[in-house]
């Protein structure tokens, strides 16, 4: 019998301690001075403000106007845009996300997972002068959102555990006794509709975005908020979004249903669930 790869562990404190910083600049919008950061931290002023100086030098923080608290900037924020899936995911998508957007008359939004959470990579605003939207780089539990649970049912098994592991790693939760049977339910029907964690009259509803593989790399979300004489109801949306979902995912490489009858006998291709 194998044994188990065991991962060596290579100490190394500069990189961590920056790391632990940047971490907790982005937990504190409000930012933080150098003593407080110190504190948090558990590490003398004198260390922290080096480090401080060190990534503001770099332009990852920069100082309030007074130069008594630290925050972080935009420069993490644009490096991950960068990166180049990343960047092409958002250039396909947005196009089509406006075209959705103006057709439903609800705004949308598009969001991949990292780590424990579902963050929000490009959103679009309803037309109309009033509506709900989610701002683009908010963090969201993958628990309490229908983009995590969508993406979470469109992984393989692998993908899915290891992405359920770092939720629990990170929240020191148990994962819910029916995530299974709800994550089957998405599958089988293709897409995530359920009320909203966290807003009372806001119904969540999600596809996956897949790639060549047919692994779901992000999911497309719209939440639904019914407006008084409104004329859109809500097997339009899922319409509307399956189709847009579709031509993203086509963007990225995947072979859907609609592709199909345009493949050649024989010509390589992959079907997807979709």
């Amino acid at each position: 019998m194998t044994k188990p790869v065991t991962k060596r562990y290579y100490s190394t404190p500069a990189l961590e301690k920056g790391l632990d910083i940047l971490e907790l600049f982005a937990s504190t919008p409000g930012g933080l001075t150098v003593s407080e950061v110190a504190r948090e931290l558990n590490r003398t002023v004198s260390e922290i403000f080096r480090m401080l100086l060190c990534l503001e030098q770099r332009g990852y923080l920069a100082q309030s106007a007074n130069k008594e608290r630290y925050h972080l900037t935009l420069r993490l924020f644009r490096l991950a845009h960068e990166h180049p899936p990343t960047k092409r995911l958002v250039i396909e998508a947005l196009p089509i996300m406006h075209t959705l957007a103006f057709e439903l008359r609800q705004s949308c939004h598009l969001g991949v997972l990292d780590g424990g959470h579902a963050v929000i990579l490009a959103q679009v605003d309803s037309p109309e002068s009033t509506g709900f939207y989610v701002k683009m780089g908010a963090k969201v539990d993958i628990m309490h959102a229908a983009t995590g649970h969508v993406i979470l049912a469109h992984l393989n098994d692998e993908a899915c555990e290891r992405a359920i592991k770092e939720w629990e790693s990170e929240t020191k939760k148990q994962k819910p006794a029916d995530l299974e049977d709800h994550l089957i339910k998405i599958r089988a029907r293709g897409y995530e509709r359920r009320a909203s964690y966290e807003v009372t009259g806001v119904v969540n509803i999600s596809f996956p975005v897949l790639n060549a593989q047919g692994s779901a790399i992000a999911g497309l979300t719209v939440p639904y908020v019914k407006r008084i004489a409104d004329t859109v109801g809500i097997p339009q949306v899922i319409e509307s979004l399956r189709s847009a979902s579709l031509e993203i995912s086509e963007a990225m490489g995947a072979v859907t249903s609609t592709q199909e009858t345009r493949l050649k006998p024989g010509q390589p291709g992959l079907k997807t669930k979709a």
